[in-house]
């Protein structure tokens, strides 16, 4: 660790942890150590952390629920902000304003509590808000795009400063922003959502059970990353692994779910490495096969061979 840390040190004290392994912050349970760590617990630690980062010319990335994201046995070569920023307010009209550390499914709960209809398809979707809206995640027919608004956007380019975007600024296609893959530049600090009020609670959380129940049935527990790639045109990713014939694959400590074929599991030993060479196995197969070129949802961070 170099003395280019010393000013992000005196700022937050024990709370900066070095040499921090990650594997323990994803849910894959895999990736090696980052040269240092933050937890930032409000949107002032998160923004001061980003700018003392930046002017020291320390890389940084954030991290938030651990989903979708593959971290390399060697780690990250700088700064790594675990976002647990997670206030969340209702305001009149169906309008929510949500941190971007809050959990997901536990604020598509909330809503649903309130009788505001919308984000019933993420009670069970992993992650935080912020990883939601920067990839536009989403499941049985619903996505983050449908109910952003607005988004306020920490940048430092020329100067730190907020910005607030609308949604038309997102950019918003399947599974992707004009924000991904943006690590380094811009921090989303919190979303406003638009729901429609005025729904019974207990309609909506039959209608989440339901999607609980499905994705129990066709998707598998355990360390995995959600769904590898993304689903192409008129198709599904799933289906195209299984009929290339790799569903159950298995390479050092992972595997292709015998459950869901664009899942990939750690059953325990595996390493970024086996995850990372399947993923690759599964695309090469997959193209030369059935002549299809599958597009990886989930992000590669740190140093790779």
């Amino acid at each position: 660790m170099t003395d280019r840390y010393a000013t992000l040190a005196d700022r937050f004290g024990v709370a900066l942890k070095r040499d921090e392994p990650l594997a323990r912050y994803t849910v894959a349970r895999l990736g090696g150590p980052a040269d240092a760590l933050l937890a930032a617990n409000s949107t002032t630690d998160l923004t001061e952390a980003v700018t003392l980062a930046c002017q020291a010319g320390i890389p940084w990335i954030i991290l938030g629920g651990g989903t979708n994201v593959l971290i390399s046995d060697a780690g990250y070569r700088g700064l790594v902000i675990v976002n647990q920023t997670k206030g969340v307010r209702f305001e009149n009209g169906g309008r929510v304003v949500a941190e971007s550390g809050a959990s997901l499914s536990t604020l598509a709960r909330r809503c649903m509590n309130q009788g505001l209809a919308g984000l019933e398809w993420a009670v069970n979707v992993p992650g935080t808000v912020g990883g939601a809206v920067v990839n536009n995640a989403g499941a049985h027919g619903g996505e983050m795009a449908d109910s952003v608004r607005w988004i306020e956007v920490f940048t430092v380019h020329d100067r730190p400063h907020i910005e607030l975007w609308s949604a038309g600024q997102m950019r918003y296609e399947y599974r992707n922003s004009v924000l991904k893959g943006q690590s380094g530049c811009q921090v989303v600090l919190a979303v406003t959502l638009a729901l429609e009020p005025g729904h019974d609670p207990e309609a909506l959380n039959a209608r989440a059970s339901a999607f609980v129940a499905h994705r129990k049935r066709t998707q598998p527990p355990g360390a995995t990353l959600g769904s590898i790639f993304k689903n192409p045109p008129g198709d599904y990713a799933g289906r195209l692994i299984e009929a290339a014939g790799l569903k159950g694959t298995a390479l050092g400590g992972v595997e292709i779910s015998s459950v869901h074929a664009n899942f990939i599991v750690n059953k325990g030993e595996g390493t970024a490495r086996d995850y990372r060479a399947l993923i690759e196995q599964a695309r090469e197969v997959v193209r030369e096969k059935l002549g299809v070129e599958l597009e990886p949802e989930i992000e590669f961070v740190g140093t790779w061979d």
